[in-house]
């Protein structure tokens, strides 16, 4: 077991340059505060909440209008400052990702044949919000959000203490025509995911495979709090060797889109909550792009991990990450009031 939770951090850690180390969010306190500076008040009166607010649960995955500070609403400069913080969130394959991914408004936008003043698909359509004020010892949040993408981050005593919901999308998962034809931004997200199933037995495959048909949406959609799903499926246990490494290569894809510090700390706390109690689960086709869809997902007691590819014909990928025990870092938040009461 140790040898191959060893060999899931290995993976993780050769991917990248990670902006936090495994003690310090520093730059990330830094660049918040930097991008801060350079708005001005009504600026600032649209992104700032207190973190005690209910707006930190408000999140969604959809092209809708949002609380924050959109892009569109900032010069060039406060745009690179945005972006920095954006970029100072994640690990470079995340952060990549989810570049890609807010760029990838321009190519739906040619796709779907949408007159130029339209802006029902656009870059500028994304929105950042501090939740308190960036601090290295205080506890604050902040939420970058808008189509297929949201990303939801608290921030105490210097670290970061919790990093979910993180959604990323996107439509279409393969580019079919133009100039970017064949272009993926979830590659290994689908990809691992199908030769993982292909690797298991007839007999396995009774238990991995729950329906034939995906459910058209992640299940756990947009809810502020989620439990654990069926225990269904496949458990870590009762794979081959090679099944769990190809498992758990499926599973750092999720896990390395956070900064080094945070995905090791993550990644001990799946560890110990049971490696052998991870279950995946696999509903729809087994080919990309049929009719019937594709969707899989992993979950112990701690990490829930949704992958569903229905839409468009089964190219239009929905992911999302969720923290059983600190979604929205309410654990920690309860347990920052219950240290604030016992001074008084």
């Amino acid at each position: 077991m140790k040898t191959l939770f060893a060999f899931c951090m290995v993976w993780v850690y050769s991917y990248g340059i990670f902006a936090q180390n495994a003690t310090s969010n520093k730059l990330i306190v830094n660049t918040a505060s930097d991008f801060l500076k350079l708005l001005d008040k009504s600026q600032l009166e649209k992104i700032s909440y207190s973190y005690d607010t209910d707006e930190r649960f408000n999140w969604y995955f959809v092209p809708k209008a949002r609380n924050g500070l959109m892009l569109r609403e900032m010069d060039d400069k406060q745009k690179d400052a945005a972006m920095n913080l954006l970029k100072a969130t994640l690990s470079q394959q995340g952060q990549e990702k989810a570049i890609a991914i807010i760029q990838l408004e321009i190519i739906l936008k040619e796709l779907e044949k949408a007159p130029p003043e339209s802006d029902y698909r656009s870059p500028v359509k994304y929105y950042f919000t501090i939740f308190g004020t960036p601090d290295e010892k205080k506890l604050w949040g902040w939420r970058i959000e808008g189509h297929h993408l949201s990303l939801n981050f608290s921030s105490e005593s210097g670290r970061i203490v919790s990093a979910t919901p993180l959604f990323f999308g996107s439509n279409p998962g393969i580019v079919p025509t133009g100039e970017k034809k064949g272009y993926q931004i979830l590659k290994d997200e689908a990809n691992f995911g199908a030769e993982l199933l292909n690797s298991f037995t007839h007999e396995q495959l009774q238990k991995v495979i729950i329906s034939e048909t995906a459910p058209g949406e992640i299940i756990t959609t947009n809810k502020r709090k989620v439990e654990a799903l069926a225990k269904e499926g496949i458990t870590f246990a009762e794979m081959t060797s090679m099944q769990q490494k190809l498992f758990l290569r499926l599973l750092s894809v999720y896990v390395k889109n956070y900064p080094l510090g945070f995905s090791n700390e993550l990644m001990q706390k799946i560890e110990k909550a049971g490696l052998n109690q991870l279950r995946f689960v696999w509903a729809g086709g087994k080919k990309y792009g049929e009719g019937n869809g594709q969707y899989y997902r992993i979950q112990n007691d701690v990490i829930l991990i949704e992958y569903d590819n229905t839409q468009n014909n089964g190219n239009h990928i929905h992911t999302v990450t969720r923290d059983l025990t600190n979604d929205f870092g309410e654990d920690i938040l309860k347990k920052h009031y219950e240290k604030e009461h016992s001074k008084n």
